[in-house]
């Protein structure tokens, strides 16, 4: 399934943004890994419904945004993490 194409084009740009969002609040000692996604969904769904507008279906593109770019991160680690695993 491509989460990718049930996203609006104009959402898209919020992707990298959470992306470096996470990557400050991982980065953060007292704050554990599982708190990030929920932590991204704020500012994920914020965005999103400023950019698409304060409508149900502009939250629902701000989960997505969030989803991807938390599975997006999972995805790049997960394959790099089995290529430096490999002989």
């Amino acid at each position: 399934m491509d989460v990718l194409s049930y996203i609006i084009e104009k959402a898209l740009v919020l992707i990298p943004a959470l992306l470096i969002i996470g990557q400050i609040i991982k980065n953060i000692p007292s704050v554990p890994n599982w708190v990030i996604p929920l932590a991204l969904l704020v500012p994920g769904v914020i965005g999103t419904m400023a950019i698409a507008g304060w409508t149900v279906e502009g939250a629902i593109q701000g989960v997505l945004v969030t989803g991807a770019a938390v599975y997006g991160n999972q995805l790049w680690k997960q394959t790099s993490q089995r290529q430096a695993d490999s002989p």
